[in-house]
């Protein structure tokens, strides 16, 4: 906490605390709207995880979630100006998580979920929505579907494709892996194939999670089985949200011409960089500062969350996120092969997301 006030004189702390302080609670128990006037409801998140899908780290417990979670504070407040303050949460039960977090609402004007494992965290965040009075979203999931949109949408213009008519390999179908899949049709997507550790989604697989058989309804139109590298035979684009080194060179030369890479597993990606456009890859993104085209949720969830608190929205659409991303995109004015996302450290990003949230909400 930074005090925002001085209190340095007895008329100081009789305003701060008693009696000063009675003025504010009568106004807001007579009219509880009023708690997003006098107080920092109105700009204050909570960043809430359980520590079950830390970074690359995964399961490492709430406690060892920590750092992430502060520095997720950090970024907050340092691109956005939202106050945000870090809970782990001591539990793998979602009734127990999500009754949890409810009870704690009054204090917060929204929610960001943080390093939840799949499935559970898509539970989680549908009950939330539905329970609470304040927006929730999960960053891990939208976040970084947002990026990879904005990213995707860019790198399609530079080799001249259309996303209605690109083929797309998704490989990982966790949090991330779904919210990206799910937005990208969304946004007209096509043709797209999902791939988790036991190869490719398709009807032959039948220990599916629920969340995998509902997508396979709207992917993997031809019914391909098999391994990753066969997914990749005429692709055009791989998105990468699972582990290092899981790509090879032979892979990337399979894929279609002018394809386009998204490396994101971090710290090491599925395929270097270098390697990839060795191998024939028009357009290479990762997750990590020390190459070119980042793909990093800074660019999304601070202007995400700074449109929604100062717009009071009570429910993050698609078509926000669709907004947020097109916004990102267009930022960049002449989209290159090695620029295609804004810079992550660019000021002005949180205000041009944020803007498009509010604009969204409106029509």
């Amino acid at each position: 906490m930074i005090s925002r006030k001085k209190l340095k004189t007895r008329d100081d702390l009789s305003v701060a605390y008693t009696p000063g302080v009675a003025a504010p609670c009568k106004e807001i128990a007579a009219d509880i709207s009023k708690v997003y006037d006098y107080t920092r409801k109105h700009n204050l998140v909570a960043v809430i995880t359980d520590g079950s899908a830390v970074l690359g780290l995964g399961d490492i417990g709430p406690e060892a979630s920590l750092p992430v979670m502060e520095g997720k504070c950090m970024l907050f407040k340092e691109f956005a100006d939202v106050d945000a303050f870090p809970i782990a949460v001591k539990t793998k039960d979602v009734d127990e998580f999500v009754r949890t977090v409810e009870l704690i609402t009054p204090m917060f004007g929204g929610i960001n979920l943080e390093d939840i494992s799949a499935p559970r965290c898509f539970e989680i965040e549908q009950k939330l929505i539905e329970k609470v009075d304040i927006p929730v979203f999960h960053d891990d999931q939208h976040g970084t579907a947002i990026v990879v949109l904005a990213g995707l949408g860019n790198a399609l213009k530079v080799v001249g494709k259309k996303i209605e008519n690109a083929a797309i390999v998704v490989n990982g179908v966790g949090a991330a892996g779904v919210a990206t899949a799910k937005l990208l049709l969304k946004a007209g997507a096509g043709n797209i194939l999902l791939v988790d550790s036991q190869g490719l989604i398709c009807s032959e697989r039948t220990a599916l999670n629920g969340v995998k058989t509902e997508l396979l309804k709207q992917t993997n139109k031809s019914n391909i089985c098999g391994p990753l590298n066969a997914a990749l035979i005429g692709a055009d684009v791989f998105i990468g949200v699972s582990r290092p080194g899981l790509v090879t060179a032979e892979m990337i030369q399979s894929m279609n011409n002018d394809s386009i890479v998204f490396a994101m597993a971090n710290p090491i990606p599925e395929i270097m960089p270098d390697e990839a456009k060795k191998a024939g890859a028009a357009i290479v993104a990762t997750g990590r500062s020390d190459f070119s085209n980042q793909l990093n949720n800074v660019l999304a969830f601070p202007g995400v969350f700074r449109g929604v608190l100062d717009a009071r929205i009570r429910y993050i659409t698609d078509e926000m996120k669709m907004s947020a991303a097109k916004a990102l995109a267009d930022y960049v004015k002449e989209p290159t092969a090695e620029k295609i996302i804004p810079d992550p450290l660019d000021r002005e990003v949180s205000k041009i997301v944020a803007r498009a949230i509010i604009q969204a909400s409106k029509e």
